[in-house]
């Protein structure tokens, strides 16, 4: 009888151990914020990243000049910053293109290590994630068909607007809080930039509310058909996404964009994007 009980005590306490092994076991991304190794000493979130050689940015490609496809290739403005934060780790710089609005997730489930996308640090957004310092001053500009009735932002009262879906004009013309000074009758929501702007050249919507950049571009590219008004509803400030919490890394973007910024390279950067939209 006394035999049994040992070899049942045995049995729960090798039966525990496995549970504990198991609830402890399983991989870490390279965005998570810490790593246990086998010693259980914990590790930082960049010996994670320099552990795995490689850093992972989440982004969406339809942003020109700050994110977009060249051919195969994803290119500009926070491409090449990411690029300069992988060069300071010393690692790889892997790219995930997804939809915009996918992209608060993307780090907080842990695909991602930080966004980089033209991304406007609101209050909104900080309640999900962390942001480093501003590295780009943007605002929303209008985009609305040559000849039409729509002059100036207040003109897009009552009107039909198109937006990307979740960037910041989304937010302005949704006007949740009710905080927007323009109260447009509806908002069409794309997942592209480009889609909304062919919507209203074909007159299906009667304006487009996006980032000034991208404006720019859409109407260079379609100067006989659409304009740019000149006032701009917002005035905002991009910056890069990371996990809530992860200073460790914020830090080290801040310091790549400090030194990005005390160089002059920072400028070189805009400035060649920049100059191909003239």
């Amino acid at each position: 009888m006394k035999k049994s009980v040992k070899f049942l005590a045995v049995c729960l306490a090798a039966a525990a151990m496995l549970s504990m092994s198991a609830c402890n076991g399983g991989g870490t991304s390279s965005g998570s914020a810490s790593d246990s190794s086998n010693d259980g000493v914990s590790t930082s979130t960049l010996d994670t990243i320099k552990k795995n050689g490689f850093i992972t940015m989440s982004t969406n490609a339809e942003f020109e000049p700050f994110e977009y496809k060249d051919g195969e290739s994803i290119v500009g403005i926070d491409l090449e910053i990411s690029q300069k934060i992988a060069d300071k780790l010393g690692v790889e710089l892997k790219v995930n293109d997804v939809a915009f609005d996918s992209l608060i997730p993307e780090i907080t489930s842990g695909k991602a290590d930080f966004v980089a996308a033209g991304m406007t640090a609101d209050d909104e957004r900080r309640k999900n994630v962390d942001f480093s310092d501003s590295y780009f001053d943007a605002g929303q500009a209008v985009i609305v068909k040559k000849g039409g009735d729509i002059k100036a932002p207040k003109d897009l009262n009552g009107k039909k607007v198109g937006v990307q879906t979740g960037t910041t004009g989304d937010k302005y013309c949704t006007n949740e809080d009710g905080t927007s000074e323009i109260k447009v009758g509806s908002v069409e929501r794309y997942n592209k930039g480009m889609d909304a702007v062919s919507d209203l050249i074909a007159g299906r919507i009667d304006a487009v509310v996006i980032d000034d950049f991208p404006a720019q571009k859409y109407v260079e590219k379609n100067s006989d058909k659409i304009a740019k008004l000149d006032d701009m509803l917002t005035s905002e400030q991009y910056a890069i996404a990371v996990k809530k919490g992860n200073t460790e890394l914020t830090d080290l973007i801040n310091e790549t964009l400090k030194e990005l910024k005390d160089s002059g390279d920072l400028q070189k950067i805009f400035d060649k994007y920049l100059a191909q939209e003239s």
